[in-house]
C-alpha cells in the first residue's frame, strides 16, 4: 500500500517506531529518545531538487532535552550525529510511506559538514531531505541530500545519504 497522506504528528511517529503505522513490514522509526522528529509537515513522491521526492520535518527545541546535560558540561550543543541519524531515519520513513518493505539501516553518507550549533537557545530545527534515486534490484536504496536548518540558518548539510531496506 502506498500512503499518500503528506503530513504526520508526533502521535503518528511513535506509532512508526513501532512499526504500526503503514504495516510491520515497513522500516520503523527510531524511539523513545533518540526519535527527534517532532511533526513530518511534508512529503512528496515528486518534488524537491531532483523532482524524486521531498521531506520535511521539524524539531522543537526544549533547553531540557536530554543531550544537552550530556554532551560537554557548562558547553551543551545538539550532538551532529543525532542530527545526522534524524536525516537517516527521514530517508527510511520516506521509502516506507512509498510502500517499500524491510528493515531501515543506514549504509552510509559521501560527505557531511556541521555549519552551526544547536544550542539549548534555539526554537527549532527544521530537516529538508531531497531524494535524488530510489534503486529497487534485489532491495532497496534511497539516495537523498539533506539539511538542517535552525532559525532559517544552515546547520547541517549531508550528501547522498543512503538507507538501505534489508
Amino acid at each position: 500500500m502506498v500512503y499518500r497522506k503528506n503530513f504526520f504528528s508526533k502521535k503518528e511517529l511513535i506509532i512508526a517506531s513501532h512499526g504500526k503505522l503503514f504495516n510491520n513490514e515497513n522500516p520503523k522509526l527510531s524511539s523513545s529518545k533518540m526519535l527527534l522528529i517532532d511533526q513530518i509537515v511534508k512529503i512528496t513522491k515528486y518534488g524537491g531538487t531532483h523532482n524524486k521526492g521531498y521531506i520535511e520535518a521539524n524539531l522543537y527545541i526544549n533547553p531540557n532535552i536530554w543531550f544537552f546535560s550530556y554532551h560537554f558540561i557548562n558547553d551543551p550543543i545538539m550532538p551532529g550525529c543525532l542530527g545526522l541519524d534524524s536525516m537517516f531515519q527521514l530517508v527510511g520513513f520516506y521509502l516506507g510511506w512509498l510502500g517499500c518493505k524491510g528493515k531501515g539501516r543506514a549504509l552510509g553518507v559521501k560527505n557531511v559538514k556541521f555549519i552551526r550549533e544547536i544550542l539549548p537557545t534555539s526554537k527549532k530545527l527544521t530537516y529538508c531531505i531531497n531524494f535524488k534515486r530510489i534503486i529497487n534490484i534485489n532491495y532497496i536504496i534511497g539516495i537523498a541530500n539533506g539539511i538542517a536548518l535552525s532559525n532559517n540558518k544552515l546547520v547541517y548539510k549531508a550528501n547522498n545519504l543512503k538507507v538501505g531496506l534489508l
